[in-house]
């Protein structure tokens, strides 16, 4: 999948510095080095990590220091848009070179057709057997973009960052919008790079299991941690266990040098009325009395300084101790009025036929506080079902009604009013609910005491989902079925663990479209159905299974 690599092939930062136009800082003499192999570059929202890979990329350029690229490099962003018009050879980036083939296989002899091949012979085939390897092997070169879904948009345009045959790859959340089939292809995609430097931007656990090793930015700087995922989160939780232990022993100590700093007080006052008693008694002279006194000043001062040098001390190694426990607080908060008893009927959908997407007939009964997940390829209509149950868009035909209150997250998140707080933005779709209970209530959603008056336009990804996530949640009347579309696209990893804990707390029904299967398993969903050309009733070991015969395929 790349040239051959001399074993200098690295990307290196030094003494990186980075600002944004308005002053905030970014980063502050990062110093770094990535080398040969897959690496998974994790972090929390905000952190920076987009900003790497484009001051990498050369997109961006420090305010100080340098990035140093061994090699030829390749940039996948987040957020890709190809030209529909454009066809496949062009968006790969082998036109002119299959133009000048066709010429030479037509007699044409001109000798610009043979420079624009040059030593590349064989690219249309390299093409087809890139596009078959990610999963697009019925992709025809003449096809136009426009033909394409949005996931096989994202990976025709991993396909031709491959056929450049790049030294260094950088792949920023590559798997946002991609559906179970599509993410599998990239995870193989991932899994099969051999040579050269991989660096992927995720929060898809099951891409970063695939990965040589973790480096986590965090403070600006980055820890480097070997293996995947799941050896990252099990060094992370030895690592705050021991955080844990060495906090509580530096409070402790804390406590042990404030008692003996009052003992020492205390025994000082104690001498000192003492010496003043045996100088009354004795008639010392003046003159020895207060050599006595400033004897017994000095020794008590450096006793006094001894000790308050041990207790700043002790509460900088406190303070040491606590900044390397993570903060990352969960979402825990009280809902007790979206229960659901489990024989009422929360939604009826009756031969229900969606505007678009793949769905000709679809009927649907959920009752109780039952948790659903919607899965299915790009296209087949996901987004469209859960907007047709929410009244925002007619079905051609058939009926869906809802019996209970409802709301809907998008994946926009477009719930918020960028000019409003936090606390308004709740406001507005919680009438009559006090203002003291929905401050109470964003707390648990960590927006605290002035974080509430925030307005939604400054917030970061992470506090802007959690902010939007409060707002459907906290609405009133209660919501008592909840739909999410994609709920963990462009989430970190600790937004995601919140995220789920927040759904622990939820007691209504559950409606969720999503490719992301650990998520969906973490949450307790009960009834899976895959979204074709009707709903069919699945599991997700048959959801596994589907995915397994399509690389079969």
């Amino acid at each position: 999948m790349a040239n051959p690599i001399t074993p200098s092939t690295s990307v290196t930062c030094s003494a990186l510095s980075f600002q944004w136009p308005d002053g905030t800082t970014v980063f502050d003499g990062l110093s770094v080095t990535i080398g040969r192999g897959r690496t998974g570059l994790v972090g929390a929202n905000g952190t920076g990590k987009s900003t790497l890979l484009r001051l990498l990329a050369g997109l961006l350029r420090p305010s100080e220091g340098s990035v140093t690229v061994g090699g030829s490099l390749a940039y996948l962003p987040q957020n890709i848009t190809l030209d529909t018009t454009l066809r496949v050879d062009q968006a790969l980036g082998i036109a002119g070179r299959s133009t000048a083939l066709r010429a030479i296989e037509a007699g044409d002899v001109n000798e610009e057709h043979f420079d624009a091949i040059g030593d590349d012979w064989d690219v249309e085939e390299r093409a087809l057997a890139t596009l078959g390897s990610l999963g697009l092997g019925d992709v025809e070169l003449d096809r136009t973009v426009g033909q394409l879904s949005g996931g096989e948009t994202v990976l025709l345009r991993l396909a031709a960052l491959l056929l450049e045959r790049p030294d260094v790859l950088l792949l920023d959340e590559p798997t946002n919008n991609l559906d179970l089939f599509a993410r599998r292809r990239l995870h193989e995609a991932v899994e099969s790079w051999r040579s050269g430097v991989l660096v992927v931007v995720s929060h898809d656990r099951d891409l970063l299991e695939r990965v040589d090793r973790i480096a986590e930015l965090r403070a600006g700087s980055v820890s480097w941690y070997g293996g995947g995922w799941s050896a990252y989160e099990e060094a992370v939780a030895t690592q705050q266990e021991a955080a844990g232990r060495m906090l509580r022993a530096a409070e402790a100590d804390v406590r042990r040098q404030k008692r003996e700093l009052e003992e020492t007080h205390i025994k000082l006052a104690r001498r000192q009325r003492l010496s003043k008693k045996m100088d009354a008694e004795r008639r010392a002279p003046k003159i020895v009395a207060g050599e006595r006194k400033r004897s017994a000043q000095e020794s008590a001062g450096k006793l006094r300084g001894l000790q308050e040098d041990r207790l700043n001390e002790a509460r900088e190694r406190q303070e040491e101790a606590a900044d390397a426990i993570r903060d990352d607080a969960e979402i825990r908060v009280s809902l007790p009025h979206t229960a659901v008893p489990a024989g009422r009927t929360v939604l009826s959908v009756h031969e229900l036929r969606l505007r678009f997407g793949r769905l000709r007939d679809g009927d649907l009964h959920v009752q109780g506080p039952e948790r659903i997940a919607l899965v299915g390829r790009n296209g087949a209509g996901k987004t469209t079902l859960l907007r047709t149950l929410t009244g925002e868009l007619t079905p051609l035909s058939g009926e869906a009604k809802a019996f209970v209150p409802l709301r809907f997250l998008p994946q926009r998140l477009d719930v918020l009013d960028e000019e409003l707080s936090v606390a308004a933005n709740v406001a507005r779709m919680a009438p009559g609910i006090t203002d003291n209970h929905i401050r109470s209530q964003l707390a648990r959603f960590l927006f605290k005491g002035a974080r509430a008056e925030q307005p939604a336009g400054t917030l970061s990804g992470g506090e802007r989902f959690r902010a939007a996530l409060a707002a459907t949640m906290l609405a009133a009347p209660a919501p008592q079925l909840l739909m999410l579309d994609e709920p963990t696209n462009n989430l970190d990893l600790a937004s995601l663990r919140q995220l789920t804990s927040a759904l622990d707390s939820y007691e209504g029904a559950l409606l969720v479209a999503s490719h992301d299967l650990p998520f969906l398993e973490s949450i307790g969903i009960t009834r899976w159905l895959l979204v074709a050309e009707e709903l069919q009733e699945t599991t997700a070991d048959e959801v596994r299974d589907l995915l397994a015969a399509s690389e079969a395929g």
